[in-house]
């Protein structure tokens, strides 16, 4: 009897790393006969031979499932797409370019036996520059900082996730998600463990500065209210101190008879201190409505364009899925143990 696990890789034009991503997670589960894997990949519509060869991969391999965007829908919307596809009894999700080692996977399954819903990787090390590993570093201590959600600190996608999590990850409608912030901010049982990121070995990031700035201001976005409550106490405070400054004016004119002289140049800068003020308020608070505007009318859903090897649908969509293979329940050698122990007492 051996449990299903979802392998969920994102790719986005990696014809030289999706094979070599596919053979090192085979091998794995080579190794470990009492688990099944089912490889998802999403292809964000990539324009070089990724989808051939992945293509060619699930025509060879049942177990593999490959499911094609229509465009480009962005990193964190095809990441939740393959978690809302998941059909395992947990599921982990590794980038296609091997930064994240699989080899670490036998390690995350033994703490998902001992009773973890989420085991996500800690990067003790980055192959990054050290600028660029100082500004992921120091986004990690800001958006812990500023959320309401327990973040873990210098975490990125590497985890495995529980079927109660994939589950409430299904009923999950953003447009523009922030996935392992979701994660983190449902609880339950979680626990990390320290590794050493790898060097990419073929092709290039498919992370530049702008996407890590984007991904930055929807973490922040999507897990505090901290920008809107600091426009509105800068607004508060420099509304009071110009109320002080125009009645200190009043008292000096009408009181003491100072006789000031034309003031072009104060009105003008008070203008354009309310100016800028305004816009810059009016900018964050556009983040927030756009974002709300987006999802009433629910635009930019992904939408698949080839889906290859896919189980067929059934009516309980709460209960994992497997391709004959029984899916025993995660913990339940934990909760026979602990039974157990209850029993001897």
């Amino acid at each position: 009897m051996t449990t299903l696990v979802s392998i969920l890789i994102p790719a986005l034009n990696e014809e030289m790393n999706v094979r070599r991503a596919y053979d090192r997670v085979v091998a794995v589960f080579d190794a470990l006969p009492d688990y099944t894997p089912e490889i998802i990949f999403t292809d964000n519509h990539s324009d070089d031979k990724t989808f051939d060869i992945l293509s060619e991969i699930a025509q060879a391999d049942d177990r593999v499932r490959v499911i094609r965007f229509s465009r480009n829908v962005g990193y964190q919307a095809s990441v939740l797409t393959a978690y809302r596809s998941a059909q395992g009894a947990c599921s982990i999700q590794i980038d296609c370019d091997l930064q994240d080692p699989p080899e670490l996977i036998p390690e995350m399954l033994d703490k998902w036996r001992q009773g973890y819903h989420v085991v996500y990787g800690i990067r003790r090390s980055l192959p990054d520059g050290p600028l660029v590993a100082a500004a992921r570093r120091a986004f990690y201590t800001l958006i812990d900082w500023i959320s309401t959600d327990d973040l873990p600190r210098n975490a990125g996608e590497f985890r495995l996730t529980d079927r109660r999590i994939l589950d409430e990850l299904r009923r999950v409608d953003d447009r523009s998600p922030y996935v392992r912030g979701l994660i983190s901010g449902m609880g339950f049982n979680q626990i990390g463990f320290e590794y050493d990121r790898e060097a990419r070995l073929e092709g290039t990031s498919k992370f530049p500065f702008r996407a890590m700035l984007a991904l930055a201001v929807d973490g922040l976005i999507n897990h505090s209210l901290v920008p809107l409550r600091l426009a509105s106490l800068i607004s508060l405070t420099v509304g009071l101190l110009t109320f002080l400054l125009m009645i200190a004016y009043v008292i000096a004119r009408v009181v003491f008879g100072q006789d000031w002289p034309a003031g072009f140049a104060t009105t003008t800068v008070l203008l354009l201190l309310s100016m800028t003020l305004n816009a810059m308020f009016l900018g964050i608070m556009g983040e927030y409505v756009g974002r709300i505007f987006i999802q009433s009318k629910d635009l930019h859903r992904p939408l698949i364009e080839a889906e290859l090897n896919q189980p067929e649908p059934r009516e309980d969509t709460t209960k994992p899925l497997t391709r004959e293979v029984d899916v025993p329940a995660p913990n339940a050698e934990l909760t026979a143990q602990k039974d157990a122990g209850h029993a001897a007492e």
